[in-house]
């Protein structure tokens, strides 16, 4: 095991600083770091199934990290573009992809319409992490990416619900494939416990979470608060699998509820190592899964399929971005942001597997096409860039035009003693507002009393 976890580590200190020098990111260095080691060249590692289980915890863990960033009168004024945005690029992408497999390529209809869902999703880790990365997450492009993104992790739910009516046959052992308590429960019970998981885990991060962060940051023992906050993510994620529903939107939504939280920065600051592990160890292991024997064996159809995934996906998006009038600066960034297969395809197709809705060659061909997408997808991102660059240098700055600066009076005082006392009310007597970071919890929660963040 030691080994193994070497591998991966060297592999990733080797890959990943080429990349980035090279203006790869660090997303497709990982790729290419799981390439390498993987089955089909190195052949230092084997089957990756047990390590993606792993990895995809990181996943959960940026999820929680977005939350955060997301207050929830933002995320109340994004409600149009998740639902009218996102909802519309995952039917119209599944309807299209579905009449491709079930009319040209003689699918079942059931099949068919498996696929068009998987292939609807696409990649949040690759997404937000290579948007956060060039700077054009908060753009009115990121901003609409990651609305979509947010309805496909949703949309994960009633797919995962909808795979067994579509089987074939009923499964041998049905309670082998879930992880649910409620999986034998009636519907009624099922929606109810959801409903009750999610409206707790909403209720104790509103209410309960700021005492015990308090009590916890009142024993001035960095490790303890970082222990607290791996356990608050690991225990949200596990009580959400348990009654059936996505941990990345029960993660996500305590990320919501902890957005308006005094030690909002601290959870930022000791989970985001973690999250970048892990996020890394799932994109080496999705570069080490990429099936070359059949990429070889089937270059062309595997090609075409991958192409005709992106035109598809691209031509969707781009139609949508004009229809809801995205400025036309930022359309053809949220057209290339989304245009691959997601990470979520590799857990819905290991049901598929269990309910024998693909046969093992449909399946195998799925996996490539969907890795090899996700492989060009920071590719696309940078053809972008690039051109970005070009229309730049072309056009010729004014800089004569004086530059507009809005003004601010806003003033962050960092400790709040007796003379960063004397300086705060300096400053709110002259209209500026204040933020204050302080290391006593009891000192911050009096002055949020008293109107101060």
């Amino acid at each position: 095991m030691l080994e193994i976890a070497l591998i991966y580590l060297a592999a990733a200190i080797v890959a990943v600083p080429i990349a980035k020098r090279l203006g790869l990111g660090s997303v497709l260095g990982y790729l290419l770091a799981g390439i390498l080691i993987g089955p089909f060249i190195l052949g230092l590692v084997g089957d990756q199934t047990s390590v993606m289980h792993f990895a995809e915890f990181g996943v959960v863990m940026m999820l929680f990290l977005v939350g955060l960033e997301l207050q929830p009168a933002r995320l109340w004024k994004l409600r149009h573009s998740i639902l009218g945005l996102g909802g519309l690029q995952v039917t119209l992408t599944a309807t299209v992809i579905f009449a491709i497999c079930y009319w040209l390529l003689a699918m079942h209809w059931q099949s068919a319409l498996a696929i068009g869902l998987m292939l609807a999703l696409s990649s949040t880790a690759i997404v937000l992490q290579s948007l956060e990365e060039k700077g054009w997450l908060k753009n009115e492009a990121g901003q609409n990416a990651f609305s979509v993104l947010l309805f496909q992790d949703i949309a994960v739910i009633p797919i995962l619900a909808l795979l067994p009516l579509l089987a074939f046959e009923p499964p041998l052992n049905a309670t082998s494939m879930s992880h649910s308590l409620t999986a034998d429960w009636p519907v009624w019970g099922q929606v109810t416990a959801s409903v009750t998981v999610i409206a707790a885990i909403i209720l104790a991060g509103k209410y309960i979470s700021a005492p015990l962060f308090r009590y916890i940051a009142e024993t001035r023992m960095r490790e303890i608060f970082t222990v607290f906050a791996l356990f608050l993510v690991v225990a949200i994620a596990l009580i959400m699998q348990s009654v059936g529903l996505s941990p990345a939107l029960g993660t996500f939504l305590a990320g919501v509820v902890l957005a308006e939280s005094e030690f909002r920065h601290e959870l930022e600051a000791d989970i985001e190592p973690f999250k970048g592990l892990l996020l890394g160890l799932f994109f080496v292991a999705v570069g080490a899964s990429i099936d070359f024997a059949l990429l070889f064996n089937q270059f062309a159809i595997v090609a075409l399929l991958v192409v005709t995934l992106i035109l598809v996906k691209a031509a969707v998006l781009y139609a949508l971005a004009r229809i809801f009038k995205i400025h036309h600066t930022q359309q053809l960034l949220f057209t290339l942001a989304l245009a691959q297969g997601g990470e979520f395809a590799f857990v819905l197709l290991t049901m598929t597997n269990s309910l024998q809705i693909l046969t093992p060659e449909q399946s195998s061909l799925t996996t490539l096409v969907v890795a090899i997408s996700m492989l060009i997808a920071p590719l696309l991102l940078m053809f972008y860039d690039t051109l970005q660059k070009r229309s730049n240098t072309t056009t010729k700055p004014d800089f004569d035009k004086p530059e507009q600066i809005s003004p601010a009076k806003h003033v962050i005082i960092a400790g709040y003693g007796r003379f960063g006392q004397i300086i705060g009310r300096l400053l709110s007597t002259q209209g500026y507002d204040i933020s204050v970071l302080d290391h006593s919890p009891s000192q911050i929660d009096l002055l949020r009393r008293f109107g101060n963040t």
